[in-house]
């Protein structure tokens, strides 16, 4: 577990983490590579996102993940809860190896997760499935590597205000991870 763990946090800090954030709407949507520690944006400095990209690897270990072709997990963060570091929503990982299907996606099993705890009636939330679907757009998605198209369908859905990512496709791809060979960008324009 601890290789799978250092190689993605070298990976993060090599490549450097992108915040997609917007609308469905392409021509509003825009990029940002947090490669520069001094950046901000949307009003979250880099320190943040580090944090919450860190959160989201180590959902990994707390999950017990073993599979090292399912080391992809992710994080759901309020930033508008406080104006500290945010709230942690849920979190989510690659549940492939464990169930058999192949849609679990860290980030498809981190919706998921979201949705029963906003809409749990016990919970803290307590949302109805009309709200729950608003809320998506305050919430931002950290995942440590960019979404597969199946992944990048479901945050562009859902409307999520950020997904901020790790690794890209094509260094995943370099790197020898089987990917399907399209940038999270082109599904979200669509």
């Amino acid at each position: 577990m601890a290789l799978k763990r250092v190689l993605l946090t070298a990976a993060l800090a090599f490549t450097g983490t992108t915040v997609a954030h917007g609308s469905h709407d392409s021509s509003k949507a825009s990029q940002h590579h947090l490669s520069t520690p001094e950046l901000i944006v949307n009003g979250i400095p880099h320190s943040t996102r580090t944090y919450w990209m860190r959160a989201a690897n180590d959902a990994l270990e707390a999950s017990g993940s073993s599979c090292p072709f399912a080391a992809f997990g992710t994080a759901i963060v309020n930033h508008t809860a406080n104006s500290g570091l945010g709230e942690l929503i849920c979190t989510g990982v690659n549940q492939n190896s464990v169930t058999g299907n192949p849609t679990l996606h860290g980030e498809m099993v981190a919706i998921g997760n979201c949705t029963d705890i906003l809409t749990d009636p016990n919970g803290a939330h307590k949302l109805s499935p009309s709200e729950t679907s608003a809320a998506w757009k305050d919430l931002t998605l950290y995942t440590n590597a960019e979404s597969c198209p199946m992944c990048a369908s479901s945050i562009r859905w859902a409307g999520f205000k950020e997904y901020v990512y790790g690794t890209s496709i094509g260094r995943l791809i370099e790197t020898g991870w089987g990917q399907i060979d399209i940038e999270s960008s082109e599904v979200v324009k669509q």
